[in-house]
């Protein structure tokens, strides 16, 4: 059912976002600025300038906005997957990967066009270090649409899509894969399962999604004072050319420390209130 999907998807989604906001914090500020010599003195210049409060920076907003963006990706895909599997010549056979790479894709399409604007702020908030050029969500949202126009509000949105629409294919595939190796034949699925597909998921996804990552941030944060790029092709060969290939993988460790607990934690919960909100016969 559709509704008991986005729901699971969007409780999932935010309690994932809490668990792993802090991490995320530090990993826009290394991808999206160059005065960080690494993850311990991006850490230790946060925590000195802004205490405590500097690692929520920004978190306000996902977290009243990441049950839409979880809801959408978890029901897009649900739905999406359904529809490829009925269509099959046999409905009955398990969906597959291709399948389960195109109902991924489907849903991170879907997630870039509603979501790009929540994302963009979030990273701007999470951006700003000493200056308060933003007061909060609602007042950076007002000065992107009077500096920026509408347009503005998708500043960095080809990177998001390059990066979104293929990962979330890879995000899906891993978790299914992973879920029925551990799993005995005609067995449900345990927590330790589901935790462990979870992290795989998150951690294969974000392999390959930190380089568009890193341009996407760089992208958004070009129109809050940081460097200016003419777009992604531009911002790739600069950013390769004045630091190296390395560039490209800037917070690859912390999007992987990070990505394992909260998409294990993030399915879990997920798995769980279907179970709970599914109707008996399901």
């Amino acid at each position: 059912m559709p509704f008991f999907e986005f729901l699971a998807g969007s409780i999932s989604g935010a309690v994932g976002l809490a668990v792993g906001h802090p991490l995320d914090t530090v990993k826009v500020r290394l991808q999206a600025q160059t005065v960080y010599e690494g993850i311990c003195h991006c850490v230790a210049q946060t925590y000195s300038h802004e205490g405590i409060h500097g690692f929520f920076k920004g978190m306000s907003f996902p977290v009243l906005t990441n049950g839409i963006v979880n809801s959408i990706v978890f029901g897009s895909y649900s739905n999406a997957l359904d529809f490829l599997t009925q269509s099959q010549p046999c409905p009955s056979k398990p969906a597959s990967a291709a399948h389960i790479f195109g109902a991924g894709c489907f849903s991170g399409l879907v997630q870039v066009l509603v979501c790009a604007p929540i994302d963009l702020v979030k990273v701007r908030l999470q951006g700003q270090t000493c200056t308060n050029r933003y007061r909060g969500p609602i007042h950076c949202l007002a000065v992107i649409l009077r500096e920026e126009g509408l347009r503005g509000l998708y500043r960095g949105g080809m990177a998001l899509a390059l990066r979104d629409i293929p990962c979330y294919g890879l995000y899906f595939l891993p978790y299914e894969v992973t879920r029925k190796a551990l799993t005995e034949a005609g067995e449900q699925p345990g927590t330790f399962t589901v935790l462990t597909a979870g992290g795989v998921a998150g951690v294969v996804t974000w392999a390959f999604a930190t380089p568009m990552d890193v341009i996407k941030a760089r992208l958004q944060m070009s129109g809050a004072g940081g460097r200016q790029y003419s777009g992604v092709v531009h911002c790739i060969r600069v950013s390769v050319r004045e630091e190296g290939l390395r560039v490209l993988f800037k917070g690859l460790l912390l999007n992987s420390l990070r990505a394992f607990p909260i998409n294990a934690i993030t399915f879990l919960c997920y798995e769980s209130l279907m179970k709970i909100l599914r109707p008996p016969g399901e």
